[in-house]
């Protein structure tokens, strides 16, 4: 068993903490994630007065198993439960065995995928810009999840990072002092008397980065004066102009557009008592005498990740000089035109958006432009609780709407590959997957495609569900062969058709660059200098999309199963894109024979992925002496307990660094099913890392969370939970079947 982590000292939550038995998970509406708490009736406020009906009725009747599971709370006890006793079949068994029990009712898994701390604080700032309230009950669970995942590291440590995992910011400390502040927490309160050290120790807000910057100034806590221009007009250019938003990555060209309409407006909050208050608590000097415009470039060391370019701030520098000459019908046909860009992505998306930033910041937006009697800001005002969720921490925000179709499509794979699907306990859950990524495929283009620069989505599945519109290449890749999969068993009904399937091929073709690699949310469509204007200071290669070995690999393995069963459909683009594909992959390798992943901690996560690939084209460890290097790098850094534990770190180095504690029985699936695609020739390697996953089983059939699993822009952090289901399920069946290469 894995060594205790070091005790932290009591959490006293500063406004108390509800009771987790009153909380029910509704997630039956298409895979949206809705909690709902039963309040005693003899309440005044009416939970459902301002954040809609219980639809699901989840209220009416007893807490769920899932619901339980995701609060952390005792489940009930479930008789006769084997001992596997090492057996690795045995142990692959009971882990699906339990995994059922927190299955959904329409066949989807729910899950925490949360870890950046700037997510939450968006939306509950656009809550209070557009004074509309909170129930008392999220804004006790939020101190709560706050005051856990809070920094205990002395006066210079002791606020909140990026993430979760990260050490204090002014980022993460401002943003979410301030939410605290909002929901009344009194600043002299323990916890807020030691953020706000820390934030001092940092120099207080003056060193916020840019994206912090504009949140303040919206709050009337900065002043747009120390804002480097956001310059709707962008958006006038010529369609071809290589510097034209449409060209870059979508998450960033969603993040500009509301924040260069509300730039334009210069948009702040009325002052208040609260905000006078915070004026004086957040900064180290008088905040009067504050000389803003020499703020606009000073980033506080600890916060900065990527520093401009010089031609950025060159750029900025004349856009400073620019500004005040251009004209007014100009300015307001630039602001009129981003004003559209937000309505049709709110329209395409349901009023989610692609994530939460966008979709908080698209909230004022609407709010500001057409009032809080529209029917736009009652829109917004109902997607807001599919973001948030509730866990044993307390309550935090998802990094988009969920993970339902990412986690659904491994473990369905995972069920086929490792022969639990055929189990005839199993057949009912398999159905009940297969029915959900029959509903969950999008079967159209968006309403404003064109218009809205949107890549065409007909045939793709998303990341979460199917009304945020927002499909991925690898997303859509593992879902057509979950899909194509489990259609191929006896009892398990096919409800997609060929047609559709061909759809999804299409798709993914369209999704392949020059290089021969595959991007994620859209092909790249700008140049990589675009890079060189990336001034967000805390994430990098976010200016455009990029080819990705793990999307590379979903594409091509789909692309490969696709065209075993239907050799004739598009067989010359299919062929031409693998071949293409195959050899970006071996491009990519690094020198110690790993791959480094963009999307997963960090080398096995990609090194996984490629070693699948190349086994599409036929090689293995015994012919192939790029997976050669690939097995010697995984056996190379294997521990000595039989199992991998990577760092975060690796993420944010690009070099890889054990685990500062112990292995991950995730990071050690990943390592056992790359080498099983390699056809690794010794078993033992393999039999120590399953053993190590068997060993950190419960008795009732789990697994236990560990490290942080995902990550994005090389420095956030991203928690998968259900990972440490479908792969550890999936390492340990494959493992109990596999015979040494001849």
């Amino acid at each position: 068993m894995p060594a205790p982590l070091a005790s932290k000292p009591t959490v006293v939550p500063p406004l108390g903490e509800t009771d987790r038995y009153l909380w029910h998970l509704d997630s039956s509406d298409g895979g949206r994630h809705v909690w709902h708490y039963d309040r005693p009736e003899s309440n005044p406020t009416p939970y459902e007065a301002l954040w809609g009906p219980d639809e699901g009725g989840v209220k009416l009747g007893k807490q769920t198993v899932e619901s339980k599971f995701m609060l952390g709370l005792p489940l009930p006890l479930v008789e006769g439960l084997e001992d596997p006793e090492g057996d690795l079949w045995k142990a692959a068994k009971k882990g699906y065995e339990f995994y059922k029990r927190v299955q959904g009712p329409d066949g989807h898994w729910a899950g925490e995928s949360s870890g950046p701390l700037f997510l939450m604080p968006g939306l509950v700032f656009a809550l209070h810009i557009t004074q509309t309230p909170l129930p008392q009950e999220w804004k006790i669970e939020i101190s709560r999840y706050l005051a856990n995942v809070q920094r205990d590291n002395g006066e210079s440590d002791s606020g909140w990072g990026i993430d979760t995992r990260g050490s204090s910011t002014v980022f993460g400390t401002a943003l979410n002092y301030i939410v605290l502040r909002i929901f009344g927490v009194d600043p002299d309160v323990p916890m807020m008397v030691r953020a706000r050290t820390t934030l001092h120790a940092l120099g207080g807000c003056r060193g916020i980065p840019s994206w912090g910057k504009v949140w303040l100034c919206l709050l009337n806590l900065y002043s747009w004066e120390g804002v480097n221009p956001l310059p709707p007009e962008m958006w006038l250019l010529p369609d071809s102009f290589p510097l034209h938003p449409h060209r870059w990555w979508c998450q960033t060209r969603n993040v500009f557009t509301p924040m260069s309409y509300l730039y334009s407006k210069r948009f702040q909050q009325p002052l208040g008592p609260l905000i006078w208050s915070l004026r004086f608590e957040l900064f180290n000097e008088d905040y009067s005498k504050i000389r803003w415009h020499e703020l606009r470039n000073f980033v506080c060391p600890k916060d900065l990740y990527q520093p401009h370019h010089w031609l950025a701030d060159l750029s900025f520098f004349a856009l400073g000089v620019v500004e005040p000459w251009i004209p007014f019908f100009v300015r307001k046909r630039a602001t009129d035109f981003a004003y559209s860009m937000i309505v049709m992505e709110d329209e395409n998306t349901t009023y989610q958006s692609i994530a939460p930033v966008s979709k908080a910041l698209n909230m004022i937006c609407r709010w500001v432009e057409e009032g809080p009697s529209s029917d736009a800001h009652r829109m917004h005002v109902s997607r807001v609780r599919d973001f948030f969720w509730m866990g044993e921490k307390g309550m935090t925000v998802c990094g988009t709407n969920g993970s339902q179709q990412w986690d659904i499509a491994f473990m369905a794979q995972a069920l086929f590959e490792t022969g639990l699907a055929k189990e005839p306990q199993n057949i009912s859950s398999a159905t009940r997957i297969i029915k959900w990524l029959d509903q969950a495929q999008i079967r159209e283009d968006q309403r404003w495609s064109k218009e809205a620069y949107r890549h065409p989505t007909k045939g793709g599945w998303t990341f979460s569900t199917k009304e945020q519109a927002y499909p991925v290449s690898d997303c859509t890749s593992e879902s057509l062969k979950a899909v194509m999969m489990l259609q191929s068993l006896s009892g398990v009904p096919n409800v997609i058709s060929k047609e559709r399937l061909q759809d999804s091929i299409d798709f993914i073709l369209t999704y392949q660059n020059p290089d021969g690699g595959f991007s994620s949310f859209e092909p790249i469509r700008g140049p990589s200098y675009l890079e060189l204007l990336n001034t967000s200071e805390l994430f990098a290669r976010i200016m455009t999309d990029y080819s990705y070995p793990e999307c590379t690999t979903a594409c091509l393995t789909a692309l490969a199963r696709f065209s075993a069963t239907y050799p004739k459909y598009r067989s010359s683009a299919i062929s031409k894109a693998k071949q293409r594909g195959f050899q970006y992959i071996r491009n990519t390798q690094r020198p110690d024979g790993s791959w480094y992943g963009s999307w997963g901690v960090c080398f096995t996560y990609a090194t996984m992925f490629a070693l699948e690939s190349l086994s599409m084209s036929g090689e293995s460890y015994s012919n192939s002496e790029a997976v050669r290097r690939a097995c010697r790098f995984l056996i190379s850094v294997q521990r000595s307990d039989g199992g991998w534990g990577e760092s975060f770190r690796s993420c944010e180095e690009h070099r890889y660094i054990q685990h500062e504690e112990t292995s991950q029985v995730v990071n050690t699936s990943w390592a056992i099913l790359g080498l099983i695609h390699a056809q690794y020739p010794e078993l033992e390697p393999l039999r120590r890392g399953a053993s190590l996953i068997a060993s950190r089983q419960r008795a009732d059939g789990s697994w236990d969370r560990e490290g942080i699993e995902g990550v994005f822009n090389h420095a956030v952090a991203f928690t998968y939970p259900n990972f440490r289901f479908s792969w550890t399920i999936w390492a340990l069946g494959k493992v109990s079947n596999y015979s040494l290469p001849v």
